[in-house]
């Protein structure tokens, strides 16, 4: 069935072939004519005739650099031309003539990009085998483009790859660049339909990996088919458990899980390799000459804001795509109709001339997201579209994007030392932005959390790579703790308070997000499609990993800090986002807070310590019997109900509550202390040592509430505070703003018990 779909797929080139390569002759004699009128102008030395080119540059102000320009862009034109009609057989390692032109090409290209024309005649001899393997290779390496590259260019080139003209190696080379390249085709729905074609060549070994990548961010929904998932599955059993085809089996799965019934291994990081990327440094320097000057970081709004270029030193917009249809730029227009120019007169919607909400509503069907998927970050009205049509087509581009550039700037980053600090620090808070916006992570942000957090001082951006942590997507936690949290942890344990409170502030968001998610996805759909957990209960598991860690991670830092009041509220404000899972987002969890934690909140010197946990002790007390009433309601034993375990330790914590701030009768179990060292402490009656009126953190109110009282008193008797005077002084704490202690008191503390 397979080779049936190849043959068809060939038959269906074939016929495209044709046309196409009819209105390729016409467009290469067009070309021809003008490589052909500018020889006869350079013999007349016009030098204003060669500016009709296949190089489509920036205008230069200087007239020595135009007049260098010039001069490359003729000794281009020959050498094209030269390789356009040269001789079939040649000598490589004598022919002076065929060197000159090579690096001719070369210089050119590495220097200033090459136009959609020049690559689609470049392309055509480098797969037709007109020279050897050597010329072809180093003709590929250099196919860097100014602006675009046009599909008809890669169609043509893919026929080649049929008649069998080009050797191995150079097939390797071509699916490489086609992958690299990917973002600067001006269009793919034409390659979409080689799919079955670039499908039969995974069987090729040295292909494979490189045709999965290409195939990753080919695949449609409409482009998985039984008979795909079954080779894959065949090559998988021949080939073992190769990450590109695991890639290509995960996105299969996605679209399609009724078709592949075998339990794929935990979501992998990384796929693909990006680091035999021939081309990143050529293509970076091409963006960052091109592109105009960046725009000041905005707010994502409804309708984006017309903000004025800031001149810098580094071009940042490099970084990030200005926002273009996916066609060439107006300026080609300027010197006459190029191929670009044809192929987007497509009937969509220019991205240009979305303005508004109103304008994306009535144009979202006809609308084309640009080439180069990173423009969408600084487009509030795109990521809407994004947003709106969930295609995941769209965002496996924009994840590639993304993965190839930050691993890029990174790099560019180190090795600058920082010297350019500012501009990076922008397009990190960009793809914040973006994912705030989106309310999802991105799992590209992911992997370059992985590869630079080793790595990092955590200082330089560290507000930046702290919320890129609290929008990693939901995973396993066993996955994430050797790739990410232990790194983090030892960070956390060697840098200051305020460090230690900023990671406390990003992991409280990642749990919120966490949340949210799986309180949002869980219960929509069956769990089996998840491509993240096969159960609730791993779901789950790894939520309550990740509230462990941040209770190993709070328990040490509060010895370390010596119990600081300042850390212990960022620590509380973590717990009080764990107290309420199972109330408000309806999740089967309930995690207590470590010991450590407890006793130094309850035992603080600060009353809003004392106040704050309280309140998480009242929370916590709904959320379990809630569940306990809930677990009567079902009368089915569930693996959700929650241990006996759970309910005994929140009861110890809440009889050591009741004993300090209620009965006087602290610590009544599991503590002993020898008499006469109360003795010699001088509080032998320490029984009536610690409650609402001694307790070292309300002392202060105590005092006050009797200077009320009595206010010409010069001392006060801290034991008259008892029967109706005790109720006028709750009633005092609750006035001075306690409203957790008073949540507390009322829900776990019967008042006929009052001393």
């Amino acid at each position: 069935m397979g080779r049936f779909n190849w043959m068809g797929t060939c038959a269906i080139m074939s016929s495209q072939k044709r046309v196409k390569d009819s209105q390729a002759q016409k467009r290469t004699s067009q070309v021809s004519d003008t490589y052909e009128t500018n020889l006869a102008g350079e013999e007349k030395e016009d030098l204003n005739d060669s500016k009709r080119s296949l190089k489509h540059g920036q205008d230069n102000t200087a007239d020595d650099c135009g007049h260098a320009d010039d001069q490359g862009e003729d000794a281009l034109q020959i050498a094209v031309r030269y390789f356009e009609k040269g001789p079939i057989k040649t000598s490589q390692s004598k022919d002076k003539v065929l060197e000159k032109h090579l690096k001719t090409v070369e210089n050119v290209a590495w220097k200033n990009g090459l136009a959609p024309e020049g690559i689609d005649i470049l392309l055509n001899v480098a797969l037709s085998g007109k020279f050897g393997s050597a010329v072809n290779t180093r003709i590929l390496k250099c196919m860097i483009p100014t602006t675009l590259i046009s599909e008809d260019s890669v169609v043509k080139a893919v026929s080649w790859l049929c008649v069998g003209k080009c050797s191995g190696s150079t097939k390797v080379l071509f699916y490489r660049w086609l992958v690299a390249m990917f973002d600067f085709i001006d269009h793919k729905d034409q390659i979409n339909l080689l799919y079955g074609f670039f499908f039969a060549s995974l069987q090729d070994d040295a292909l494979c990996p490189y045709v999965c990548h290409l195939l990753y961010l080919l695949t449609r929904k409409e482009n998985v088919k039984p008979f795909r998932v079954r080779k894959l599955l065949d090559l998988q059993a021949k080939m073992g458990m190769q990450p590109h085809l695991q890639a290509l089996l995960s996105l299969y799965k996605f679209f399609a899980p009724t078709l592949i019934s075998v339990s794929l291994p935990a979501r992998k990081k990384i796929y693909f390799k990006n680091s035999e990327n021939l081309w990143k440094a050529a293509l970076f320097a091409v963006r960052q000459r091109n592109q105009g000057p960046p725009p000041e970081p905005l707010k994502l709004m409804l309708s984006p804001a017309q903000v004025h270029p800031v001149k810098r030193k580094w071009n940042s917009c490099s970084v990030i795509p200005v926002l273009n249809s996916s066609s060439c730029s107006k300026e080609c227009g300027k010197k006459g109709m190029t191929l670009s120019d044809y192929l987007s007169s497509n009937g969509s919607f220019p991205l240009e001339q979305l303005k508004s909400f109103p304008q994306l509503l009535q144009n979202i069907h006809c609308l084309e997201l640009p080439s180069q998927m990173g423009a969408v970050l600084n487009n509030s009205l795109l990521l809407h579209y994004i947003n709106c049509v969930k295609d995941e087509s769209i965002l496996l581009r924009l994840y590639h994007w993304l993965s190839q550039t930050l691993q890029e700037e990174c790099i560019w980053y180190k090795m600058n030392n920082y010297e350019h600090g500012k501009e990076f620090t922008n397009f990190l808070d960009t793809i914040i932005r973006a994912e705030c916006f989106l309310q999802e992570g991105f799992y590209s942000c992911e992997t370059f959390l992985y590869k630079s957090l080793p790595l990092w001082d955590g200082f330089c951006c560290r507000s930046q790579f702290l919320q890129l942590v609290s929008w990693i997507p939901f995973s396993s936690f066993s996955e994430l703790k050797p790739l990410l949290f232990d790194h983090l942890a030892q960070l956390f344990f060697t840098s200051t308070i305020y460090f230690k409170c900023s990671v406390l502030q990003s992991l409280k968001e990642l749990l919120q997000n966490w949340l949210l998610w799986l309180s949002a996805d869980i219960h929509m759909k069956p769990v089996m499609n998840s491509p993240l957990e096969t159960t609730l209960g791993g779901s789950m598991n790894s939520v309550s990993e990740l509230i462990q860690y941040v209770g190993r991670l709070s328990t040490t830092a509060v010895r370390l800090e010596n119990n600081s009041t300042f850390l212990l509220h960022f620590i509380l404000d973590f717990y009080e986002k764990v107290c309420d899972i199972y109330i408000n987002y309806n999740l089967p969890l309930v995690v207590l807070f470590p010991l450590g934690i407890f006793y130094s909140a309850l035992l603080s010197l600060d009353s809003s310590i004392l106040n704050q946990l309280c309140y998480i002790m009242h929370r916590y007390r709904n959320n379990l019997t809630a569940a306990k009433k809930n677990e009567l309601v079902q009368k089915t034993k569930s693996e959700f109900n929650f241990s006996s375990k759970t309910y005994q330790e929140f009861n110890h914590y809440l009889t050591a509550m009741v004993g300090c701030l209620w009965t006087s009768r602290p610590f009544q179990k599991g503590l002993y202390i020898d008499p006469e060292v109360l003795e010699k402490a001088g509080i032998a009656e320490y029984k009536n040592s610690l409650n609402l009126v001694h307790h070292p953190a309300l002392l202060s109110y105590a005092v006050s509430f009797l200077l009320q009282e009595c206010p010409e008193e010069t001392t006060v008797s801290m034991s008259s505070v008892r029967g109706k005077k005790w109720n006028w002084y709750l009633d005092y704490l609750f006035s001075e703003g306690l409203q957790g202690l008073k949540l507390f008191i009322r829900s776990s503390i019967h008042h006929s018990s009052v001393p």
